[in-house]
């Protein structure tokens, strides 16, 4: 069994199917790219993923689990953790409060220790505090840890994003458009900061993008969604030579 699989997805919603037999294998520490124009079906992969859709056929095994349509907490337990198109940060509150969120996934507490701050709730709260630093000083954030998260450029926002999901300890991580919105300097920081974080913290990276030059530049192997289907798979340079590819990009008479 692969570390990840998907294995013939469906995802209708009414007489729309999004995703169409969609299958996917990852080993770990792969670093894979999922493309496709504008409502190819992505995010709806990513979604079923995650747990946020349950799928209408086919399933999804995590190291050896069949985790179809368990709850997007589960998920995130067994070691699945995402980011958003659209940054989610909680704006108003500081970014070690925004890292020290994501730990309470795995503490062991419960809410009466937590509101009478019982000892073993103090200690796995000072424990939290101390790896979230660390893990803000691993993004080179953490001369920033007291500032508001709203308050950050919106490329060190999405480094807080990453960072945030890091925090729950994935094995797998999914990037939804990372690069959106950046600057070409800052694009060019992502792609070191991805392939970073891909080896310190030994994980497995499936990322969504629409820039081709993030794509390119760190993917070892790229899928190709249009409506819902499955029409590439292969290596960036095969990628980047398809013909099939070419034309869900550009369409068929500009390809023509």
């Amino acid at each position: 069994m692969p570390f990840f699989k998907a294995d013939h997805l469906v995802m209708r919603f009414g007489g729309l199917v999004a995703v169409n037999d969609f299958n996917l294998e990852l080993q770990p520490g792969d670093l894979v790219g999922l493309i496709g124009p504008n409502g190819a079906g992505k995010t709806t992969v990513f979604n079923m993923i995650t747990g946020v859709y349950r799928p209408t056929s086919g399933r999804i095994y995590f190291q050896d689990k069949d985790i179809t349509g368990k709850r997007p907490d589960i998920i995130t337990a067994l070691g699945i953790a995402r980011t958003f198109q659209n940054i989610r940060l909680f704006t108003d509150l500081s970014l070690i409060e925004n890292v020290m969120v994501s730990y309470h996934v795995r503490l062991k507490s419960n809410i009466f220790e937590a509101v009478f701050k019982l000892p073993r709730y103090m200690r796995q709260e000072n424990a939290m505090y101390e790896e979230a630093m660390e893990l803000l000083h691993k993004v080179e954030l953490d001369h920033l840890a007291e500032e508001k998260a709203g308050s950050l450029p919106y490329g060190e926002q999405r480094r807080l994003e990453i960072a945030r999901a890091l925090a729950t300890h994935p094995k797998l991580l999914l990037l939804d458009e990372p690069a959106a919105g950046m600057n070409p300097n800052e694009t060019l920081q992502l792609m070191d900061f991805i392939k970073q974080i891909r080896d310190e913290f030994d994980l497995t990276i499936l990322l969504i993008e629409h820039d081709m030059k993030v794509v390119m530049g760190i993917c070892e192997r790229i899928w190709v969604l249009d409506y819902g289907k499955t029409i590439a798979v292969g290596t960036p340079s095969e990628i980047q030579n398809n013909p099939e590819v070419i034309k869900a990009y550009l369409g068929e008479e500009e390809y023509a």
